[in-house]
């Protein structure tokens, strides 16, 4: 299952990068979502996909499933709803300045 897991994984950032790359703005704020989601995803397969019994303490020994993977990736989704929503604010105000959204034209760079 890991193996399927990296092989989706590679394709989200491979896209999140191709993204990134692009003259939009919203592009990139997309790819950069994108980028975080594969993140979290590493985080989730690199720790074992596990089953087993969830982490409570009044059960007796046995297979239990780690719960510090999925709390640091709650906390990463948290963190990044604060940044998505500070860049979207962000993009909003600038194509509302600039009545722009390429790259291009913001930086003053001229088309060959």
């Amino acid at each position: 299952m890991e193996i399927v897991m990296s092989a989706v994984i590679g394709l989200i950032f491979a896209v999140a990068i191709y993204l990134m790359l692009s003259r939009n703005i919203i592009r990139v704020l997309i790819g950069t979502l994108m980028l975080s989601h594969s993140v979290h995803l590493i985080l989730l397969t690199m720790s074992g996909l596990q089953r087993g019994a969830p982490p409570l303490l009044f059960l007796e020994a046995g297979a239990y499933s780690d719960p510090l993977p999925q709390a640091l990736i709650l906390t990463a989704i948290v963190i990044n709803f604060g940044v998505t929503a500070f860049v979207s604010v962000l993009v909003y105000r600038t194509y509302k300045e600039h009545k722009t959204a390429d790259l291009y034209d913001l930086r003053g760079a001229k088309d060959e």
